[in-house]
């Protein structure tokens, strides 16, 4: 029995193997996608530049909430030129948006192959809740990036893209400088909203409880408020369409919290 038991044992380099292979899928996976993502330059980049026009679904949905409580309030049209300064800028910008999208893309898959890699040392119970975990992490990370998508970023954009010093000086934004910050805050919004799987985590090891978490709750909401107001342009509508969904996920955290404790 033992000895069949160690047949069933990886050595180092059998791990090494197995990381070896799981690397080369998720790179074919992904790959295949940017690829995918490439070809489609037309629907890919319409997508990634809606956000930029002052006809996006948020200001649309704003006006009708405003106008819902009797308020006629309609945003300024705006137009900011994008514009390319190096010979090779927009085709580097195309692959490497394409690769961005294609790893986002294929997160589910990746996030399934490191399940499937950790899982041989997880006991029973460990599985059934580490494939909980797997399914919220990536759809909070979504939330996070649908956030960004709809609210932080076009907000954002109109906001420091039509700033301006004085009536001579006309901004106009690079792609790469569009790029950098639309993925940057993508990316910043799917890490803030895994609060709850934070607090999750911090609750098992024993450093928070839902106590502590719930006698701070004053001190967090203004913490919660710092940081969209760091995050997001100096807006009132900007900071309390980000400040909600913030401030929920951490009543979220409490409620995670005291379940935990159960």
């Amino acid at each position: 029995m033992f000895k069949e038991n160690n047949e069933d044992l990886l050595t180092f380099g059998g791990h090494l193997e197995v990381l070896r292979r799981m690397l080369f899928r998720i790179i074919g996976v992904a790959g295949t996608l940017a690829i995918v993502i490439f070809c489609f330059k037309d629907i890919t980049w319409r997508l990634l530049l809606a956000p930029s026009e002052c006809s996006f679904a948020t200001y649309k949905w704003i006006e009708n909430v405003v106008s819902a409580f009797g308020f006629d309030f309609q945003f300024e049209e705006f137009s900011v030129d994008l514009i390319a300064t190096d010979l090779s800028s927009q085709f580097m910008t195309h692959i490497t948006t394409s690769v961005y999208l294609g790893l986002l893309g294929a997160s589910p898959y990746i996030l399934f192959e490191l399940f499937r890699f950790v899982s041989p040392a997880l006991y029973e119970n460990e599985k059934k809740y580490s494939v909980q975990v797997v399914v919220i992490v990536y759809i909070l990370f979504i939330l996070g990036v649908l956030m960004s998508y709809y609210v932080l970023f076009p907000i954002s954009f109109r906001f420091l893209g039509t700033y301006s010093v004085a009536e001579k000086i006309h901004s106009s934004i690079t792609l790469d400088s569009y790029i950098s910050t639309f993925t940057t805050l993508t990316l910043l919004m799917g890490v803030v909203f895994q609060l709850p799987v934070i607090a999750f985590a911090l609750t098992k090891l024993g450093f928070v409880s839902s106590e502590m978490l719930s006698k701070y709750r004053k001190h967090s909401f203004l913490i919660i408020m710092l940081v969209a107001a760091v995050i997001t342009p100096p807006d009132l509508m900007t900071l309390i369409l980000v400040t909600i969904p913030l401030y929920l996920l951490y009543e979220v955290s409490i409620r995670i919290a005291k379940w935990v404790e159960k």
